[in-house]
């Protein structure tokens, strides 16, 4: 394990676990890591020293697939990085931990196309960050202010480059059963014919393109 200070270990418990046990960690759920759409939460992420190995999976994935054409490239890093969250109680690592996951994915995308790289695109993805990798408590699933709840956003890629936003309470997702209804949660029917239930978003948003990510309520 890895410290900062003993008085970050003494105030917050904060430690952070090495290289080498991330990686045997993710090695026992290889296929998912290597699975570009697959979700990840990190409930207590740091400065993202799980989350940033499985972004760098995922890319590694996304450039070998998609490398030769910018546009889908794009879209694909888009699907890997908007499927990364993370919850941190301390705002330093919050920082720290947006930064190198964006840096991860913009140190790939320099060296493949270099001065055809778009800002549009690098904006978008920092966005997405922001929505991800949020400041709060996972064991209250609330905000480091104690009062409300962590609001998640998913980000679906439809009709090509077009993006849908959902907005959902962490507190919904956290302790979800899809057999039993809730008060937030949506009747549907499975392929199997089944009645299951999804939880209910507390907010939707129109299609956006990818690159045009630039909603008001980006905080």
């Amino acid at each position: 394990m890895q410290i900062k200070s003993k008085q970050r270990v003494k105030d917050h418990g904060e430690v952070f676990t090495q290289e080498r046990e991330v990686n045997a960690m993710l090695d026992l759920v290889k296929n998912e890591t290597e699975r570009i759409e697959s979700r990840f939460l990190e409930p207590a992420c740091g400065n993202g020293n799980f989350l940033a190995p499985i972004l760098e999976r995922k890319l590694a994935l996304v450039k070998k697939k998609y490398g030769p054409g910018q546009a889908e490239f794009e879209r694909m890093a888009f699907l890997a990085i908007s499927s990364i969250y993370g919850v941190e109680l301390l705002h330093d690592n919050v920082e720290a931990c947006i930064e190198r996951l964006y840096n991860i994915l913009n140190d790939v995308y320099a060296k493949l196309y270099k001065d055809k790289c778009k800002d549009e695109f690098r904006t978008s993805i920092h966005f997405v960050l922001k929505r991800n990798i949020l400041q709060g408590d996972a064991l209250t699933l609330k905000k480091t202010d104690g009062k409300e709840y962590i609001i998640f956003s998913e980000w679906s890629l439809v009709n090509g480059g077009m993006i849908k936003r959902r907005d959902f309470q962490y507190a919904e997702l956290a302790d979800f059963d899809p057999k039993k209804p809730t008060l937030f949660s949506l009747r549907e029917v499975s392929d199997t014919g089944e009645t299951v239930f999804s939880p209910m978003p507390v907010k939707e948003f129109p299609l956006v393109h990818y690159l045009s990510l630039n909603y008001e309520d980006a905080k």
